[in-house]
């Protein structure tokens, strides 16, 4: 198969395979690799969840399974054509059997009891042995059916009683769960999800972290959900202990400009942390959810972002099963070496404070059409150098910094270097969500006195769309830099770094 695609998805696009919209970067030599399992062709779907209906009162399990099979009906179409095209593995979203809009009481009727994986369990050909499973038999027979392993997700109970100091009153645990089953149809993971999120109150946290892993002729896989991709637990561990192969990301991701869109921020998690992921979002715009993608260590290999129509999106791709070994596999980076060996760039243009998604960022104005800059706050500074086309009057860029413990929706310590467009002319706008970028950048070189290792780069180009690998570098220094001749209309720049070990103790998750 040619490639057909491999960049955002228009709503102009007209790309539709059996009345099925679909996105495929797939090389013909792939064909030649499938013996040696050295590549493996991946998918993704990007599910516009059919949601149910508001209630203040728990619907009837049947209702509640009438509800998910409408969604598996739409998810059994995707799990089929990606079969069809050579797909090994096919993840879908979080939250993509049922939804998100629930009460503790409300999600209980949509819940299964998921065994651990040891128990060897395939629920397609033994759907009553551990009771009633309707969701968990319907995809493992899709799995078996198709001869590809499925990730779901879906909700796990669990009894408890007065045994257990910690057990809810209603006598049940109920978590939010990743499930996958094997070419076989057998279950072979089940994750609970780690790091909840503040609106996830029909759940409750695990006891503690899980580190879920399974192997497979294509490589080693590691899973986790969401809102715990910003965490060390299980995220980090998962690559640096245990060193998997790739990463499966259920999400139902809001975008959160400039900084926090999913696409550009999972796909810098990817490269930061050199790994392959597999990233699934649903599809909401009403909820700003849309932003999928398959991403390798060196390269995004197919990515969808579309806030202007309400279909879904399946994406392909072919994958390297064991990147480390690969002989293109990216070298560590040093991230503060560069910026730690140069004097800050002197500057007449005063500083000033900035809110970026709640976080008081110290910014700079960028004021000519080239320019040598760098701004400090606490322990970072950032350093910039850049050349622009033409410096439009009609447009403002700053560079900014934060070191700082982000506290809203979350609690987690980031040190972020930004160069980033301004809403308006008017300073007091700059960190604003904003979507469209005129001015283009010819040369640009970021870069900053990190304290940590764990530094996620992005660079984001007019529209939200990603500036593909020949357009710019991450060099071993820590710089970011363009590396090719045409000028870019920059939206946001950034390196975004945790340090986990600055983060406060979680909610839920303290005794």
């Amino acid at each position: 198969m040619g490639l057909v695609e491999n960049r955002q998805r228009h709503s102009t696009s007209a790309m539709v395979t059996s009345c099925f919209p679909i996105y495929v970067i797939v090389l013909a030599a792939c064909v030649l690799n499938v013996g040696a399992l050295d590549t493996f062709i991946a998918a993704v779907y990007e599910h516009a969840v059919i949601l149910p209906n508001r209630t203040e009162t728990p619907v009837s399990q049947e209702d509640a399974l009438m509800l998910m099979n409408k969604n598996l009906d739409i998810l059994e179409k995707a799990i089929k054509l990606a079969a069809e095209k050579g797909a090994k593995i096919i993840v879908t979203p979080e939250d993509g059997i049922y939804g998100w809009a629930f009460t503790r009481e409300t999600i209980y009727p949509y819940l299964e009891d998921i065994p651990d994986p040891r128990v060897n369990w395939i629920p397609c050909t033994e759907p009553k042995r551990f009771g009633r499973a309707p969701v968990q038999t319907r995809l493992s027979c899709l799995a078996r059916e198709n001869s590809i392993y499925v990730v779901a997700n879906m909700g796990d109970k669990k009894k408890c009683d007065a045994n257990d100091s910690k057990c809810p009153l209603d006598g049940r645990y109920q978590y939010n769960t990743d499930v996958v089953f094997d070419s076989e149809g057998k279950l072979v993971a089940r994750y609970h999800k780690y790091n909840l999120f503040l609106t996830e109150v029909q759940f409750n946290f695990p006891k503690g972290p899980s580190y879920v892993t399974f192997d497979t002729p294509f490589g080693k896989f590691g899973i986790f959900t969401c809102f715990d991709i910003m965490f060390y637990d299980p995220a980090v561990v998962l690559v640096k202990k245990f060193q998997v192969d790739s990463i499966l990301f259920p999400t139902a991701w809001m975008n959160t400009l400039p900084l926090l869109s999913a696409v550009p921020f999972h796909s810098s998690w990817a490269r930061g942390m050199r790994i392959n992921v597999l990233a699934s979002n649903l599809h909401n715009t009403s909820m700003h959810m849309t932003g999928s993608g398959i991403y390798a260590p060196e390269a995004v290999k197919v990515y969808y972002y579309d806030m202007e129509t309400e279909s879904g999106q399946l994406l392909l791709s072919e994958l390297k099963s064991r990147p480390r070994i690969s002989s293109n596999y990216p070298a560590a980076v040093h991230w503060s070496a560069y910026a730690k060996s140069v004097k800050p760039f002197a500057s007449d243009q005063p500083s000033f404070p900035g809110i970026v998604f709640f976080d008081e960022f110290t910014f700079i104005e960028l004021t000519k059409d080239v320019g040598n800059y760098t701004v400090c706050q606490k322990d970072l500074c950032c350093h910039l150098s850049y050349k622009m086309s033409e410096k439009r009057t009609d447009e403002v860029y700053v560079l900014g910094a934060f070191d700082g413990l982000h506290a809203v929706e979350g609690e987690y310590y980031l040190q972020i270097c930004t160069l980033l467009k301004c809403q308006t002319t008017d300073l007091k706008t700059c960190g604003t969500p904003i979507a469209s970028a005129f001015t283009k950048f010819e040369a640009l070189s970021l870069s900053g006195t990190f304290h940590t290792r764990y530094v996620f780069p992005q660079l984001v180009l007019s529209g939200t769309q990603l500036a593909s690998e020949q357009h710019y570098e991450v060099l071993s220094d820590g710089r970011l830099e363009s590396r090719s001749d045409v000028p870019l209309p920059v939206l946001v720049t950034a390196l975004c770094g945790r340090v986990y070990e600055k983060d406060p103790p979680r909610p839920g998750q303290v005794d």
